[in-house]
C-alpha cells in the first residue's frame, strides 16, 4: 500500500498512537503537532489529510479550506472531541468525507482510513496481502490482528496478541524474557520484567490448547509437534 497520509493531532501520545496504527497498516505517515506547520505542507498533496480540529494555533477548519482550495478531490477525516453534532455538519459543509468523535479506538481510525481510500481510490489500494499463521486448530491474521479457534474469535489485548504472533513465529525455540521484552514492548520500555510473565498468564488463558512451556531462569517457549 505506497498511500501517503498527512496527520495532525497536538496531543503527542494520540499522535504517536495512531502514527503507530496506521504505519502498521502500510500506511506512510507524515505527523504533525500544530496547524501552521501542516499548512506549510499543503501543496504536498497527500491521499488523506486526517484532522484535529482543535489545535493550538489555527484549527482544522482553517486547514480544510485551505487544503480544498489546493484540490478539492483530497479526501479529509476530521477528528473533534467537541460538540459531535455541530463539528460534523461543518466539517461535511467544508468537505471532510468522513468524521471521528473523540475517543475512540485507532483500529476505528485505520478502518475509516482503509474505507474512504477504498472509496476514493478503488479497491486495489487497500489490498495488502495479509500474513496469516497456523498453529494447531488456531488461525491468526496479522492483518486484521486477529485469533480464530475454528469460528470463534479469541479476544486478546494489543500486547497479548503480539507475544502470541511472536512465540508462534519462533516456535520451538527458547525466547529471554529481555527478547520477548525488546520485540513485544520495544527497547524503550521502562519497567520490570514482571510484565512478561503476566502477559504470559493470560494468554495461557486465553489459548489453551497451546504449550508455552516456562523455562525457569531462562524465560518461555512455545512447544509445538505437527
Amino acid at each position: 500500500m505506497d498511500k501517503t497520509l498527512y496527520l495532525v493531532e497536538d496531543e503527542k501520545s494520540l499522535n504517536l498512537l495512531l502514527e503507530k496504527y496506521l504505519k502498521r497498516e502500510g500506511y506512510t505517515v507524515t505527523t504533525f503537532s500544530d496547524g501552521l506547520s501542516a499548512m506549510e505542507r499543503i501543496k504536498d498533496k497527500p491521499d488523506v489529510w486526517i484532522l484535529d480540529i482543535m489545535l493550538p494555533d489555527i484549527d482544522g477548519y482553517e486547514l480544510i479550506q485551505s487544503i480544498k482550495a489546493n484540490d478539492k478531490t483530497t479526501p479529509v477525516i476530521f477528528m473533534s472531541a467537541r460538540n459531535e453534532e455541530l463539528d460534523r455538519v461543518v466539517g461535511l459543509e467544508m468537505g471532510s468525507d468522513d468524521y471521528l468523535s473523540k475517543p475512540f479506538l485507532p483500529r476505528e481510525l485505520v478502518i475509516r482510513t482503509n474505507r474512504l481510500i477504498e472509496r476514493v481510490y478503488g479497491k486495489e489500494s487497500t489490498d495488502v496481502q495479509d500474513v496469516l499463521l497456523k498453529i494447531g486448530e488456531y488461525k491468526i491474521s496479522k492483518r486484521q490482528r486477529t485469533v480464530f479457534l475454528e469460528d470463534e474469535e479469541i479476544q486478546l489485548t494489543n500486547k497479548e496478541f503480539e507475544l502470541l504472533v511472536y512465540l508462534v513465529e519462533n516456535k520451538n525455540a527458547l525466547l529471554s524474557r529481555d527478547q520477548i521484552l525488546d520485540h513485544v514492548w520495544g527497547d524503550d520500555y521502562f519497567g520490570s520484567d514482571r510484565v512478561v510473565d503476566d502477559t504470559i498468564r493470560r494468554l495461557r488463558r486465553k489459548v489453551l490448547s497451546l504449550s508455552i512451556e516456562t523455562i525457569y531462569g531462562c524465560g518461555y517457549k512455545l512447544v509445538y509437534k505437527s
